[in-house]
């Protein structure tokens, strides 16, 4: 699709604008649609799913980063992490200087369901990384990048590998 439909030279027109919205709405859609009846049929939605990815990239992630990765209220956190807990996906300890900080990790249960979910979600990726090809892969980071503020972009490249 994008490649046989280039960008218009004036991309900044509201018709190219709501090209841009649609397109991230309805790929965003079907991207974690791969993953949702999974979920559902644990009794698990998005937010647990976005939690075990947080966690697992940074394991001893606090809930104060969690919070700030996930942009939800502490009692929403607290619903989904109890959750994780009670299924013995998540574990937490206090931090070691801190003992009111809690550290956040998967459990082996939840490191091997968080894998799962990651694999569905790589397929769809890398599908349609390779539909686009590897020039374009950079100018959709770019892009996702712009969306992210100038105060936020440091947490974001802190999860480079």
């Amino acid at each position: 699709m994008a490649a046989t439909t280039p960008a218009s030279p004036l991309f900044l027109r509201e018709p190219e604008i709501r090209r841009g919205v649609e397109l991230l709405y309805f790929g965003y859609s079907h991207m974690t649609r791969s993953i949702d009846e999974g979920l559902a049929n644990m009794g698990l939605g998005r937010a647990h799913h976005r939690a075990l990815y947080f966690i697992a990239r940074q394991p001893d992630l606090t809930v104060s980063q969690l919070l700030e990765h996930l942009a939800i209220t502490k009692q929403s956190l607290g619903r989904v992490l109890n959750e994780l807990a009670d299924r013995g996906l998540v574990e937490s300890r206090p931090g070691e200087r801190d003992r009111r900080q809690r550290l956040l990790r998967l459990t082996e249960e939840g490191s091997k369901l968080e894998g799962q979910l990651f694999d569905a979600l790589r397929e769809k990726v890398a599908a349609a990384y390779a539909r686009a090809g590897h020039t374009a892969v950079g100018g959709f980071w770019a892009v996702l990048e712009g969306f992210i503020p100038e105060d936020e972009r440091a947490r974001v490249e802190a999860l480079r590998f």
